[in-house]
């Protein structure tokens, strides 16, 4: 939906900033190719800058109250870049015959109303979708929170589960019982959902199966919970992934001519940001030196490709002790530094890393490496941990873009969830996705998480659609 919603105002502002523009420029030979040209250029940027301020991610962009201020932040963005590139290119200056005014009129008002028409839509019922949730178990649980975050899905989900319910006789999924297994075919029949996720760790129970069949036949989506957790969140639920799933997965291939080029371009990012950021790290390692006593880098080792240590280096931002309590932030946040602090919001102090890329000892994207002294804690702890290491650690990765900084072992067990996904599905999309990001991060210092998703209850979704009844949870 995000690259459909993209393309939809991309081209809805072309259309009325290409109409502005050309009614305003002198009639001459080939008179329409500056203004439709200026109007891409005007196009692209806004649609950049609405990406970096989250408007296309639906976790974030929920409503248009929430997607107000941001659409201001993103048109102060498109703003800076064309004064930029007028400054750089004056002699095809952007601003020349164009009333800026409506510009900016029209980069406001086409997104705002796109977002009421879109949001007007996925609340009424012939878009919202009636979801089974079959099973009572930890993933269901999982897999029911993940959906109450992102209400955009505007799924109705009921739960079909003979599980215990508590003491308190309150559902532990935040979503309305409709009944126990036995009663799939009936429930079926009276709310007719347009999809079954089922959860159940042996999946052909003979209470159900026949039930699915039927439902299969009548064109009911019948999917695996695994599946549907992974593609609305982007992570894997490691925790009930049997080993088998992952055997015989279709991912978790890493093509020797991907690596290989993967390899190349790190090694050419790094040599030539090494030498276009000198200037950079040379001002940054002073600020570091001038501000407290010790080393301007920190080095520490990591664990690299098939488990392989190597020394990560970072600039400092701690200052020095004897001996470290742990290598996680949230026991040494009393000796992050001034500059430390502006360092880790921006990301700055992972510049000297690019040194690791050159050498070899990590890609530009990648899983972040762990510190050796983490090792076997987290081998122990986290299921599936040495698959972590099938492939070249990154300054950046998946995990860290959407999660950020673990300060604890459940932490850690969640970001290891977002890196196995990458790992699952290695390509070079997701590598350029996972740069785009990154950037995002850096320029806007989004701190340890580059999303702020706040839960949303919807356990009365179930109500909502055509075919939901309440008989059934009687």
């Amino acid at each position: 939906m995000s690259i459909v919603l993209a393309v939809v105002e991309g081209a809805l502002m072309f259309a009325a900033l290409a109409a502005l523009l050309l009614r305003e420029a002198p009639v001459a030979p080939a008179w329409w190719t500056v203004p439709v040209a200026q109007a891409f250029v005007l196009t692209a940027a806004c649609v950049g800058a609405f990406y970096y301020c989250d408007l296309y991610d639906f976790r974030v962009a929920r409503n248009v109250r929430t997607c107000a201020p941001r659409l201001l932040k993103a048109l102060g963005l498109v703003v800076v870049a064309v004064a930029a590139a007028d400054a750089l290119i004056p002699a095809h200056a952007l601003h020349e015959g164009m009333p800026v005014a409506g510009v900016l009129l029209v980069a406001a008002a086409l997104p705002l109303g796109a977002r009421a028409a879109l949001y007007g839509f996925i609340r009424t019922r012939p878009y919202a979708q009636t979801v089974l949730l079959l099973g009572g178990g930890r993933l269901a649980r999982m897999l029911a929170d993940e959906i109450v975050a992102r209400p955009h899905l505007r799924w109705a989900v009921g739960v079909v589960t003979d599980a215990t319910p508590p003491a308190s006789g309150r559902s532990p999924f935040r979503y309305p019982v409709l009944g126990g297994l036995e009663r799939l075919a009936r429930i079926v029949e009276r709310v007719r959902p347009h999809r079954i996720v089922v959860t159940l760790p042996e999946r052909r129970r003979p209470e159900v199966m026949p039930a699915l069949l039927e439902a299969r036949g009548r064109g009911i989506r019948v999917e695996d919970a695994v599946d549907v957790y992974e593609w609305i969140t982007g992570k894997l639920a490691i925790e009930v992934l049997a080993p088998s799933s992952l055997v015989f997965s279709k991912g978790f291939r890493v093509a020797r001519g991907s690596a290989r080029v993967a390899r190349v371009v790190s090694f050419t990012v790094g040599a030539l940001a090494l030498v276009a950021l000198s200037p950079l790290i040379g001002a940054i390692a002073l600020a570091v030196k001038l501000e407290s006593k010790g080393p301007v880098f920190f080095r520490q080792d990591r664990i690299g490709l098939h488990g392989r240590r190597f020394s990560l280096v970072k600039f400092r931002t701690m200052r020095p002790v004897a001996a470290e309590i742990s290598a996680w932030v949230r026991d040494n946040e009393d000796r992050i530094t001034r500059v430390g602090h502006v360092l880790r919001k921006f990301r700055l102090d992972e510049l000297p890393q690019f040194w690791n890329l050159v050498r070899g000892d990590m890609n530009l994207v990648g899983p972040r490496p762990h510190p050796v002294v983490n090792y076997e804690l987290f081998a122990r702890e986290i299921p599936f941990y040495a698959l972590r290491a099938a492939v070249r650690p990154g300054m950046t990765g998946w995990a860290q873009v959407r999660y950020g900084y673990a300060n604890n072992l459940d932490e850690e067990t969640e970001k290891m969830r977002y890196d196995l996904y990458y790992v699952k599905h290695l390509s070079v999309w997701l590598d350029l996705r996972i740069v785009f990001d990154t950037v995002k991060v850096v320029l806007f210092g989004l701190g340890s998480r580059a999303a702020d998703v706040q839960p949303v209850t919807a356990a009365t979704l179930i109500n909502e659609t055509r075919h939901a009844t309440t008989e059934d949870a009687a």
